[in-house]
């Protein structure tokens, strides 16, 4: 490239190079940096990347790109990374650097899971940092393969008091960002006076005035554009807006200037062009084997290169990947599979198999069994490193190189299971499409149907995945009675999900169930539960679910433990629902299952809400989203919102459930609709606003919702018996005395509250006492304030001054200590009302985040740094850094003292 057209590379960047200035101060004074740079194609990223690069001359700098044609890979960006830091696999326990050798394909083993890979390359970017300061450049992230873009964003997440920085460069395009939740810096285009400063150094001569304002007008402030669509035109051809060639999108009009400038090159040379575009790792001498197999030597690159379109060093790197582009659309088929049987004949068989078999694939036109079985063989290596979209990649194209139908039904079934695996649900039906043209024998024939229902109920848990997963179920039923009646649990969720939308799916669901072999495992027990549940009720299906519960717990088939902590929360069984929780986010964080991790978080943060632990639930929550999106998964806010609307602040909480109501909607996940029905009901009575709280409740019990219906019955009778409604509440109250048989702590004491508020007033104080007792033996602290609240409001009206500051002021304490501001406030106004001055509670005590707070709570419980590292999955360094703020902010100086400074805020 012309030296005078490099000096101007960054003009206009002031405020981009200024960020990215104080991003490298941050980094030498030991600080984490993240940052994704984004803007379309040709806007400068690169440029800025590279200006990093330069300023950062002192640092270890890290370089990797995404290239389209490798984003099925598994972990290839991952790997040139990773490939710097390898040297500190030393510092690493033994199943972090089996994990590593496995997922970079250099040992055979388990795939690796993904929070082992991600502590794994977190502790190498760690140890690194307190070698030497690192900066990690990552460009085109918009095509970093799924896998390593999962562990990137992982480490990013985490990276917090190492010398280190990530920046990546991502291309808007019309998706959303493949980096969500990341720090961000939009890259626009150049203002006027700097556009046409860029324009001049590109120019072949002058221009008119009313033609350069139509050039700076049709490039739209690109960079980019404003270099390379002026080359190799004159004066006249410009005039008319780049040769009369104004039309089309811009990101298409700069390609076809390099692909106008690649016309230009010798033949020779346009084909070295090629084999550097399909040879996406850069290998040099990979190239230069393959070249030599096509007979051209090393002096063709040099007219590329004189171009300014490749610089040839180690790795190769194209002047823009628009250039890649245009160099491959401009090759006809015949020529590309020339080049890819030579990079195929080039590759080592033995150290690079999959890559030999990707070449194979694209140079053959026709059917070859033999290709399509060294396809299929890579497929297989693909999984052992935990890469379901590589193997359905190699999968997918095995089967279009197959001539035998049944061959090609059977590896078209794989590639869809692949890809639902992956994590793509939306490119499978396309897949089973194909897969059904092919003879599948009767189980290949249930196991796409099972498929079918199974992608159904992942992009919409709700009433449309009924009917194809109990379609699976009934054809899995001689053939696989176990899967048979899995898929008949996930039939029966998504009617559960469905909800009021459809108050008869879920007896539909169980019907169909009914006619499967019967089983002892755990499927077949919660299914022999919820049958029951569906015909009998909730009353005769509770011994069954307790059954089943006992059975899920001993067993540790975390796959069902979304049922499980429902069947938890129908009994009231506040015990098991922590005890399964707590025992499952254990589990995965030993196994590293990303999946299993985030469900056990949100539903572990419902259980302690219900303990009076909010601090701790917003914590778990926090992590739940970090897990989920690091794996790929939505959250949802169910858990949220209890929280919340305990709290008592009207518009958050109505803000949440408004989202929670919209979501319902646009899904067809009606049970949400309960859940408003439920928050709403739990907001207005801690607020005192009963008539509001009744037609929320009213709203909530519409439809017997499994594990919720309870809840919303529960703040009926509250609503209703002050709202002067004593029908309502009378039968409400019957719905809390049938519950009541399953004998928790959480359903005795529900019934007990409601007949004090209900039955006799001789009889309220007994019950009131009661439900004190109940709810305080099962940990129940939610329910126990308001007990007591609700007892000293009773006290009050009988006139029994003395006696009812007693229980309003324990309930006022035990509000304002869970954080109940609402139900704290209902207190304070009744303690004023017996004559009692009592100030609104105030928060003195210091703020810590999520993260600064859980850490707090480990070290109190006398975990070390390492320990509390890898519970939360964060360096050492970053939990001592975390732990000298928490010390500043209770003015503290060591552990011993946390504890103390904990119980006080």
């Amino acid at each position: 490239m012309p030296q005078d057209v490099v000096r101007f590379k960054l003009l206009g960047r002031r405020r981009e190079t200024e960020a990215l200035d104080r991003v490298l101060r941050e980094v030498r004074d030991e600080r984490s940096q993240v940052l994704v740079l984004r803007g379309e194609a040709g806007i400068g990223k690169s440029a800025l990347l590279d200006y990093v690069a330069a300023q950062a001359s002192e640092l270890r700098v890290l370089r990797a790109a995404g290239v389209e044609s490798e984003s099925d890979f598994t972990y290839s960006v991952l790997e040139r990374v990773c490939a710097p830091l390898m040297r500190y696999l030393d510092h690493l326990p033994p199943h972090q650097v089996n994990a590593l050798h496995v997922a970079f394909g250099e040992a055979d083993g388990e795939p690796p899971k993904q929070l082992v890979l991600g502590m794994a390359v977190l502790m190498l970017f760690s140890f690194a940092a307190a070698d030497s300061p690192s900066v990690c450049l990552i460009d085109d992230a918009q095509w970093i393969d799924r896998h390593s873009r999962q562990i990137l964003m992982f480490v990013a997440r985490r990276l917090d008091a190492e010398s280190a920085a990530l920046i990546f460069a991502e291309r808007v395009t019309e998706a959303e960002t493949t980096l969500p939740g990341l720090p961000e810096l939009a890259v626009g285009a150049l203002q006027d006076a700097d556009a046409n400063a860029l324009l001049d150094a590109a120019l072949p001569g002058p221009v008119d005035a009313r033609m350069r304002d139509r050039i700076i007008a049709e490039t739209r402030g690109n960079p980019l554009a404003l270099m390379e669509l002026p080359r190799g035109l004159s004066a006249a051809e410009l005039a008319f807006g780049f040769g009369g060639q104004a039309g089309g999108p811009l990101e298409t009009r700069v390609e076809e200037g390099f692909r106008r400038r690649i016309e230009a090159l010798p033949a020779d040379t346009r084909t070295f062009l090629l084999v550097a575009a399909v040879e996406p790792v850069g290998d040099v001498l990979l190239l230069w084997r393959g070249l030599e197999r096509l007979g051209i030597g090393p002096e063709a690159a040099e007219p590329a290169e004189a171009a300014g379109l490749v610089t040839v060093g180690a790795p190769i790197r194209f002047r823009h990947p628009l250039v890649r582009s245009a160099v491959w659309r401009r090759a006809d088929p015949a020529t590309l599979r020339r080049v890819h049987a030579a990079l195929a004949e080039a590759t080592d068989p033995d150290s690079e198999p999959d890559r030999r078999a990707w070449h194979l694939a694209y140079a053959t036109a026709g059917p070859d069994e033999q290709v399509a079985a060294a396809l299929e063989g890579s497929a297989g290596r693909a999984l052992t490193r935990g890469g379901q979209a590589a193997a359905a990649c190699f999968l997918d194209r095995a089967a279009t190189l197959t001539a035998d139908p049944k061959e090609r039904a059977r590896r078209t079934l794989a590639a869809a299971w692949a890809q639902l695996d992956a994590g793509a649900p939306a490119r499978v039906p396309d897949l089973l499409a194909a897969a059904a043209l092919g003879p599948l024998d009767p189980l290949q024939q249930a196991d796409a149907a099972r498929l079918r229902g199974k992608v159904s109920f992942m992009m919409n848990p709700g009433l449309a995945s009924v009917a194809p997963l109990l379609d699976a179920a009934a054809r899995l039923r001689e053939l696989d009675p176990a899967a048979a009646r899995v898929t008949s649990l996930m039939a029966i969720g998504s009617a559960m999900w469905a909800g009021r939308l459809d108050p008869n799916a879920m007896r539909r669901a169980a019907e169909r169930a009914r006619d499967l072999p019967p089983g002892d495992d755990v499927a077949g027990l919660f299914l022999r539960a919820l049958i029951a549940w569906a015909f009998e009720g909730p009353v005769a299906a509770a011994p069954a679910l307790a059954e089943a519960l006992h059975a899920f717990t001993d067993s540790g088939e975390f796959v069902l433990l979304w049922l499980a902590s429902n069947a938890a929360m129908e009994l009231g069984d506040l015990d098991e629902w922590s005890r399964i929780t707590e025992n499952a986010i254990a589990v995965a964080r030993t196994t590293g299952s990303l999946s299993i991790l985030s469900t056990a978080l949100t539903y572990r943060a419902g259980a302690v809400a219900y303990l009076g632990r909010f601090s701790e639930a917003y914590e778990l929550l926090a992590e739940a989203a970090a897990t989920g999106e690091a794996a790929g998964l939505a959250t949802h806010q169910v858990t949220k919102v209890i929280a919340v609307v305990y709290q008592g602040r009207e518009r958050p909480a109505l803000d949440l459930i408004e989202s929670i109501e919209r979501d319902a909607e646009q899904r067809g996940m009606n049970r949400l609709h309960g859940t408003a029905g439920f928050a709403r009901a739990v907001l207005y009575n801690g607020l005192g606003k009963y008539p509001i709280a009744m037609r929320a409740a009213q709203h909530g019990v519409e439809h017997a919702d499994l594990g919720l219906h309870h809840w919303a019955q529960s703040e009926l009778v509250e609503a209703a018996s002050r709202a002067g409604e004593q029908d309502v509440a009378a039968r409400a109250r019957e719905a809390m005395a049938a519950w009541s048989r399953s004998a928790t702590p959480w359903s005795l004491g529900a019934r007990s509250l409601a007949d004090a508020l209900v039955g006799p007033d001789d009889e309220a104080e007994e019950h009131y006492r009661a439900a004190v007792g109940h709810f305080a033996g099962g940990g129940l602290k939610l329910f126990e304030a308001r007990a007591h609240l609700l007892f000293g409001e009773w006290l009050r009206r009988q006139n029994r001054r003395a006696q009812a500051r007693e229980e309003l002021r324990t309930a006022h304490e035990a509000c304002t200590d869970i954080g109940m501001e609402a139900f704290a406030e209902r207190a304070r106004r009744e303690l004023l009302a017996t004559g009692e001055t009592v100030r609104r509670s105030t928060v003195g005590a210091p703020e810590l985040t999520p993260q600064e707070a859980q850490i707090a709570r480990l070290a109190a419980n006398g975990r070390s740094n390492p320990e509390i590292a890898r519970e939360l999955f964060l360096s050492p360094r970053t939990v001592e850094w975390h732990l000298r703020k928490i010390f500043g902010k209770f003015g503290i100086s060591s552990r011993r003292e946390l504890d103390a400074a904990l119980s006080a805020r």
